[in-house]
């Protein structure tokens, strides 16, 4: 999940920059307020990117999360992708969250055969087998 998430803050990054000239060009917003408020967005999504391992900063990109969809309605047009981008943060964590089981699952399993105890609800007699064989 980590990963996953870590990606879609680096693309945000990018995106996020693009705001700043954009608001500043198109909505008439000052070049001070524009690059303090995006660019300090995309260098906190910059960071916590790399920090994505860290619980709390998994939390704290949860909060830009927000931030970002919050502030994109300031920019004609920059609220699209904020949804598209915040939609696949959501997606991000569910599926991570879904892989990380399987895996805990899959590394549980592959634990448990090689302390030789049979699979729950596994075949008696083809774990008696592999036992055998080893």
């Amino acid at each position: 999940m980590r990963v996953v998430c870590a990606v879609i803050l680096v693309f945000e990054v990018i995106v996020i920059g693009l705001f700043i000239p954009v608001a500043i060009s198109l909505e008439g917003m000052a070049p001070a307020l524009a690059g303090g408020l995006w660019g300090g967005m995309a260098a906190a999504a910059l960071v916590l990117s790399g920090l994505q391992k860290y619980r709390p900063a998994h939390y704290a990109a949860w909060v830009l999360q927000a931030a970002f969809l919050f502030t994109s309605f300031l920019v004609s047009g920059a609220a699209l992708i904020a949804v598209v981008f915040v939609s696949l943060w959501v997606t991000g964590v569910i599926m991570g969250r879904r892989t990380d089981e399987m895996k805990a699952a899959h590394r549980a399993r592959a634990e448990a055969e090689a302390a030789g105890e049979p699979e729950e609800g596994g075949d008696v007699v083809a774990s008696a087998s592999s036992r055998q064989t080893r």
